[in-house]
């Protein structure tokens, strides 16, 4: 089992960054894929971002591409999201997720753990 606990989302203006946290506890954290996905209201979960077991390879949402930074610390077993240039259409509980093989994934049914998730609102 490996738990996860995502922290520093909040309330921002369009334009502005925020720095997300997600702390993995439990089973070893280094030989897992991270993703971050994120739903907002009315809408399907979507992938953000992801990076593989050991940080060298990541993928982004074409939405976010250039904006968005994933990255990670196995010895701290944490994942950051590092998000600047933020726009209304970022808003939404943004959740931080693992998967088990360490391959890198876009689809939310491949990743077998996942975080409750952190409110991310971003004003015009």
């Amino acid at each position: 089992q490996v738990q996860l606990v995502e922290s520093g989302g909040g309330l921002v203006q369009a334009g502005g960054s925020l720095r997300l946290t997600c702390a993995a506890s439990g089973r070893s954290f280094s030989g897992y894929a991270m993703g971050w996905f994120r739903q907002a209201p009315g809408k399907e979960r979507e992938f953000v971002a992801t990076v593989s077991w050991g940080g060298g390879t990541t993928q982004y949402a074409d939405s976010v591409k250039g904006r968005f930074t994933i990255s990670r610390d196995n010895a701290k077993n944490t994942v950051t999201l590092q998000m600047n240039s933020l726009k209304p259409e970022d808003t939404a509980v943004y959740y931080c997720a693992a998967e088990r093989w360490g391959a890198i994934e876009t689809r939310a049914s491949e990743y077998d753990y996942w975080g409750l998730g952190t409110q991310v609102t971003v004003s015009s």
